[in-house]
């Protein structure tokens, strides 16, 4: 009932500061041919977007370019993804064809892509049998159940050992996390990273890191930082890190 309320005032609230706005532009409708039907029953007041600039989510915006540069540099003839943003592979698969899998399979219809189940604990690949794959902004949800999975504390050790059992000798590995100065779970959302983390982690499955890069939380700190130094990681509480694995 509360939140019910909360929105009808909030509704309001938009209807009041939108109507001026709405009453200029009925005025311009008056002054040129009518072309459309214009009604106060179809407002939908959108009041945030007037901004001096574009926002974006750094994090989601930065990797998948991030990840389609290093694509571009190591141009494999096909690439299987994990669970990452469906807007990599939906505008990769344009010019790379493109195995996408996940938990929840998406339904999903373009040319190049195809969308199937997987549970990353326990993939369906043969060891060592992927040359090109990806599992970005994933890992650190796995085992939280936020998706429907089972519990388990070690469900992300349990995944970055079986990304790194399927993949090829001399194969690539697009690995991302959330990264910041302190290990933390913020429970069930995620859980974050240090560096040396990830790092260890992979080495011990004989995994080599072949170039690693920062996208820092704050936008003054720049966008993918190439080898950020020790100062901006202990700067970070919510940094993303994007770790080029070999094996």
């Amino acid at each position: 009932m509360i939140q019910r309320l909360n929105e009808h005032l909030k509704y309001k609230r938009s209807l009041k500061n939108i109507l001026p706005v709405y009453e200029r532009f009925v005025s311009l409708e008056k002054e040129t041919k009518k072309r459309f039907h214009l009604s106060k029953k179809n407002i939908v007041a959108q009041l945030s977007d007037n901004s001096a600039n574009t926002d974006f989510d750094r994090h989601y915006i930065y990797h998948p370019a991030w990840a389609a540069r290093v694509l571009n540099e190591t141009k494999p003839k096909s690439h299987i993804d994990i669970s990452s943003t469906l807007h990599f592979c939906s505008i990769v698969s344009a010019f790379i064809p493109i195995k996408f899998y996940d938990y929840r399979p998406a339904k999903i219809s373009l040319s190049n892509l195809s969308s199937e189940a997987q549970d990353l604990t326990k993939l369906n690949f043969d060891d060592n049998s992927i040359e090109s794959l990806s599992c970005m902004h994933t890992v650190e949800h796995i085992g939280l159940g936020r998706y429907g999975d089972t519990l388990n504390y070690d469900g992300d050790l349990i995944a970055m050992k079986e990304l790194a059992r399927v993949l090829k000798q001399n194969g690539n590995l697009l690995f991302v996390v959330p990264i910041a100065h302190e290990a933390k779970i913020i429970f069930n959302a995620h859980r974050i990273y240090t560096k040396e983390q990830i790092e260890t982690e992979m080495l011990s499955y004989g995994l080599k890191l072949k170039e690693f890069s920062l996208i820092p939380e704050q936008e003054a700190d720049g966008g993918i930082v190439k080898n950020p130094n020790k100062t901006l990681l202990e700067k970070q509480n919510y940094g993303c890190g994007c770790f080029w694995f070999t094996k």
